[in-house]
């Protein structure tokens, strides 16, 4: 199983990145590793609704005028980056 799954969500008022761990202990770690980009202009731990398969999940808002999908593709690489790093430190 992956560690997450990433989506981007087009919401009336603002797009966001929605994160969903499969690990959810996780979620405050991940929440901070997260905060670095200053791309970003907000980051919640929601509770998923719908057919999500987690209880939560982490959405990040951006600030204006920064495109989504290089940033879900940042964001994609450094959770890669970071649970790879977490695998060789076990």
């Amino acid at each position: 199983m992956k560690p997450f799954r990433s989506e981007i969500r087009n919401s009336p008022r603002r797009p966001t990145i929605k994160i969903f761990l499969a690990d959810e202990s996780l979620d405050n770690r991940i929440k901070k590793h997260l905060e670095h980009f200053k791309e970003v202009e907000l980051i919640e731990i929601r509770e998923s609704m719908g057919q999500n398969r987690a209880n939560e999940n982490i959405t990040v808002f951006l600030k204006d005028n920064i495109d989504i999908n290089k940033m879900k593709q940042s964001i994609d690489s450094s959770l890669w980056w970071y649970f790879e790093q977490d695998m060789i430190d076990e």
